[in-house]
């Protein structure tokens, strides 16, 4: 299977820790596609990390760089995708996901992305007295959007990225 050709884009949704990177790297070598994390891009073309630009410009701020950043990517062929976390809140980038590729929302509890989360100052939502309960605020209200706009859902919880890659590549040879 490694080294297989699949046409199109895959864009990799959920909340922060989901796997979207780890998981995305390894499918994008898998597939033979480019990766792009829009997190990477965006503080590789701002010359900030995100907390920096969370801090001066507010969530609003680096929430319009996100949807210039998605829109510009996913006008790429060949590409596999790793959003941010609140990507999916903007009907905008929604819809360029949607229209141009296939959208895999990579899903664990909020318990599960606690643990793998906990220790990460890079996440400007979790630096709060209650980083849990902020996920299964962010959890409850996202999900229902990660589901709208996913072609395929995948429980990331407790699996391997190996096992994860194989279990996708399964179900994308299956259904693309």
């Amino acid at each position: 299977m490694p080294g297989m050709r699949m046409p199109g884009n895959f864009y990799l949704v959920g909340l922060m820790g989901a796997g979207k990177t780890t998981v995305g790297r390894a499918l994008a070598r898998a597939t033979q596609k480019t990766f792009y994390d829009s997190d990477h891009e965006i503080e590789a073309r701002t010359g900030a990390r995100i907390p920096m630009i969370f801090e001066i410009e507010g969530e609003s701020g680096f929430r319009e760089r996100e949807a210039e950043t998605i829109a510009e990517l996913s006008k790429l062929q060949g590409i596999v995708l790793g959003t941010g976390g609140g990507a999916i809140l903007n009907p905008i980038n929604r819809n360029h996901l949607r229209r141009n590729g296939y959208v895999i929302y990579l899903r664990a509890s909020p318990e599960e992305l606690y643990s793998r989360t906990c220790h990460d100052k890079n996440r400007p939502l979790l630096q709060t007295a209650d980083p849990l309960g902020k996920l299964k605020e962010l959890y409850e209200q996202r999900d229902p959007l990660y589901r709208e706009v996913a072609d395929l859902v995948i429980d990331t919880s407790q699996q391997t990225v190996n096992t994860l890659l194989q279990l996708l590549l399964k179900e994308l040879e299956r259904q693309t």
